[in-house]
């Protein structure tokens, strides 16, 4: 990436076009403080000279990578992760490009500290370091403001992407109320950093409705509402009152629901999944990356989706979500009913596995419920499970360590020359089994990939037992909600279907690096990402236009031309040539209004 913008494109003219000068209508200090605008030491004389920035900086002009040196050498003084978190939000009020440039250029190493686990950290500390506010705060007392308080962020045309939270069930360390803003902010961050969503069209929030942390309600610092968490219709009707306040004054922008309560996630998506364009990570992104693993897996194993016996230890919001994503491939992949695609799924939860007796069942949990003759008489532990089943995938998602023990493993691989095991849970110490592990008992066998980044796997398993290194994957969410949104974005979608979302995971394992080398892991890593994204955003594209769902005209048709066109729209952290315009007949955006609550007229 250069730093100076790029040579014209076809689509320049697009309204989300990032080809050629940025249109700017503000100068000095006003400019040096607009973290779209400022550029800092890289302003350029002509720029200086325009923007009345002479006396406002030193006199060397420096490059982006230069910037970004400086910035990684302040970075890498902090003296933890949770300090190193704070100093890069910093940056990101400041100078937008530079920010999203130094996670860029350090994505691998920076990524656990910009996102879980050390955004999990930042969030339990929220109040206490807190320095300015982000964001959308909406509160269930004050639910006939939502509205009034939502028509301040711009007018229809000017939002594309919403994260909305109700912070209970944040990264895996449950319920940290308004605290919750910051995973919304980090999801928006992911979604430009990963495929170039623009991020002065994109608005975080969170629907504070109280918090049963007692922690967090006997804290005097607590920034939240301090009651206990709002149920039933009054929050329904909270809810909804968002969700309808959102589409009708920005009905452009997708809608990704993001760490609601497991009784919750599923529930309001399935409401309005049949209503407007949104998404739930929890519930969809960690099943579409878990089923592109196991179509890779399925790849190098050479079966297909139709020979899949998989077993799910776990059955809360991540496992049965990830349930549902696989039981809609293979329904949309072999045109048969929902009901004949969930018999290749086994849930197993704490009471054992889940069959038609258990009383306890959610009504997600259900669909998968085996039927309780065919399993008369025999044990319903994992192990059983597993002897019985002879599944080919075994997904972790229990958070109970070292489930997956060596007699387990060892019973799958029995049965199944290279099995798919998939240890989800997070955080490692969590994990059912660790790669080293699983590797040892099947003799380098396993086809592996976690739920967090671990370090590659030496062992004598190679051609007359020579020494391989076999590098795991990382199941890591993403590699695919980003594009999702991405070509739900572009495309103007007026739904997220089910083909759209097996489009994606089959772009996604489409860059498998397994699909050329077996010892490669099963997923694209976050190093390649946007490209992974592009590529997932056009599979979304194409399969909204088969749909019928896609709204926006004048997508290409050709994939060379289409792929094109979705490049030239994604944002990228690179600092474009600025042409000063004046205020008057200039865009929101050239004067730096978009995003900025005042900046105009009430829409009441």
């Amino acid at each position: 990436m250069g730093s100076q913008g790029k040579p014209s494109s076809k689509f320049e003219s697009l309204p989300l076009s990032t080809s050629g000068p940025l249109e700017c209508a503000l100068k000095g200090t006003v400019l040096l403080t607009h973290p779209y605008f400022n550029k800092g030491s890289a302003f350029t004389h002509e720029e200086r000279r325009d923007f009345e920035l002479a006396g406002l900086l030193p006199p060397s002009i420096q490059t982006l990578e230069q910037q970004v040196q400086r910035a990684y050498e302040q970075y890498s003084a902090h003296p933890d992760d949770l300090s190193k978190n704070t100093f890069l939000t910093s940056m990101k009020g400041q100078n937008e490009v530079l920010y999203f440039r130094l996670l860029h250029d350090h994505l691998p190493e920076m990524f656990s500290v910009v996102y879980t686990p050390t955004e999990g950290d930042a969030i339990q500390n929220y109040s206490r370091i807190f320095r300015r506010p982000d964001g959308v705060f909406l509160n269930i007392n004050d639910a006939d403001r939502v509205h009034h308080d939502l028509s301040l962020w711009g007018t229809p045309d000017d939002i594309d992407y919403i994260v909305v939270t109700d912070g209970e069930e944040i990264l895996g360390i449950g319920d940290q109320g308004c605290g919750g803003i910051l995973i919304s902010i980090a999801k928006l961050a992911l979604t430009t950093l990963c495929a170039g969503v623009h991020p002065n069209r994109v608005l975080p929030v969170v629907l504070d409705c109280g918090t049963n942390n007692q922690d967090l309600l006997d804290d005097p610092l607590y920034l939240g509402l301090r009651q206990k968490r709002v149920t039933g219709k009054r929050y329904d009707d909270f809810v909804d009152t968002f969700v309808k306040s959102a589409r009708e004054l920005y009905p452009k922008a997708y809608i990704h629901f993001e760490d609601f309560g497991f009784d919750n996630a599923r529930r309001l998506l399935e409401k309005y999944r049949p209503e407007i364009p949104c998404f739930n990570d929890d519930v969809q992104g960690t099943g579409c990356v878990t089923l592109a693993a196991i179509f890779s897996g399925l790849h190098v194993t050479k079966q297909n989706l139709e020979d899949l016996r998989m077993v799910v230890f776990g059955a809360g919001t991540a496992g049965v979500g990830i349930a549902d994503q696989v039981r809609d491939a293979i329904a949309t992949e072999r045109g048969i009913s929902k009901e004949d695609a969930a018999k290749h799924i086994w849930l197993i939860d704490k009471q054992g596995l889940l069959t038609t007796a258990v009383e306890s069942l959610s009504k997600t949990q259900k669909p998968f419920a085996r039927s309780e003759d065919e399993w008369s008489g025999k044990d319903r532990d994992l192990l059983a499970v597993v002897r019985e089943v002879k599944p080919n995938a075994l997904i972790g998602t229990s958070t109970v360590p070292k489930a997956f023990t060596e007699e387990i493993v060892r019973e799958m691989a029995s049965h199944v020359e290279r099995p798919i095991i998939l240890p989800l849970s997070n955080p490692t110490r969590l994990h059912e089994a660790i790669p080293a592990n699983l590797l040892k008992w099947t003799d380098g066998k396993a086809l592996v990939a976690t739920g967090s980044p671990f370090k590659p796997i030496k062992g004598p398993w190679g051609q007359d037992g020579q020494e391989v290194e076999i590098e795991v994957a990382e199941c890591n969410n993403s590699v695919v909600f980003p594009g999702i949104g991405l070509g739900s974005v572009l495309c103007r979608a007026r739904l997220v279907t089910d083909k759209m979302l097996v489009a994606a995971v089959g772009g996604v394992a489409e860059l498998s690096p397994a699909l050329k080398d077996d010892t490669a892991p099963l997923l694209p890593g976050v190093e390649v990402v946007r490209d992974v994204s592009a590529r997932v955003a056009r599979k979304v594209i194409q399969a909204a236009l088969e749909e019928g769902v896609a709204t926006e005209q004048g997508i290409p048709e050709n994939e060379d031309d289409l792929d094109e066109w979705i490049k030239e729209q994604m944002w990228k952290p690179v600092y474009r040539p600025l042409k000063f315009v004046e205020k008057e007949g200039a865009t929101r955006e050239a004067k730096g209004e978009m995003r900025v609550v005042g900046s105009l007229a009430t829409r009441d």
